[in-house]
């Protein structure tokens, strides 16, 4: 049985999660490197370890949390299916179950707002984890002068939680924004899709979702 564990030995993989972020470095893109992989596979699978889903269940959703990004080795356009197609080839060789390895492509063909949404458990999952990395550490330029959006609304968020209340059947994304560096709105400029996608996968849970900035519920 693969395990999340034996996942992180696989020196293929990390080469691939190595040269993914050495990609995005030179485009100027946020961090899609250990750290952001590794906060999105455990949130993955805490989601759906609170809700209740069995075991392997959630050992699958981290395990795609972990994998998720590799395509960004091949190029940032269509990522989630180039990378599901790596990530099923990888699991062949390691000799997973043909029916595991394809819910965990599912999953990570889905991830991007794009061209995914919800279709399963585990890519619900894995979307509300991806798109709740949102913080300051993720920026990679140090240049303030030469922030885009992208990197100003990232680096305005010096606190990010996300909250699962399973007796309340919530998810909840509460995030702490230093209005000084970007005001409220120009999060919502650029993640109104991702919030959006986050809401509808976890209507696929049966759960609500619900954004909270600065105390104050938006969604």
């Amino acid at each position: 049985m693969i395990t999340l564990k034996d996942i992180k030995e696989n020196q293929e993989l990390d080469s691939l999660i190595r040269g993914a972020q050495k990609q995005l470095n030179a485009i100027g893109y946020t961090e899609h490197g250990h750290r952001h992989i590794s906060i999105v596979s455990k949130r993955a699978g805490d989601i759906l370890e609170k809700l209740g889903y069995p075991e392997r269940t959630v050992e699958l959703a981290r395990i795609a949390g972990y994998m998720h990004d590799i395509g960004n080795c091949v190029n940032r356009v269509d990522h989630a299916h180039s990378g599901a197609i790596m990530a099923y080839n990888i699991l062949k060789e390691m000799e997973m179950p043909v029916d595991e390895r394809t819910e965990i492509m599912m999953a990570i063909g889905n991830h991007d707002e794009n061209t995914g949404t919800a279709i399963s458990d585990i890519s619900a999952a894995l979307i509300l984890a991806d798109k709740s990395d949102v913080h300051r550490d993720r920026v990679v330029n140090q240049n303030l002068s030469t922030f885009d959006i992208h990197d100003r609304v990232n680096y305005a968020v010096t606190n990010a939680e996300l909250e699962i209340d399973e007796k309340e059947r919530k998810i909840i994304l509460n995030l702490t924004i230093d209005t000084n560096i970007c005001p409220v709105l120009d999060y919502f400029e650029i993640f109104m899709q991702r919030t959006m996608m986050s809401k509808y996968a976890a209507k696929y849970l049966k759960v609500w979702f619900e954004l909270v900035i600065n105390g104050t519920k938006l969604l």
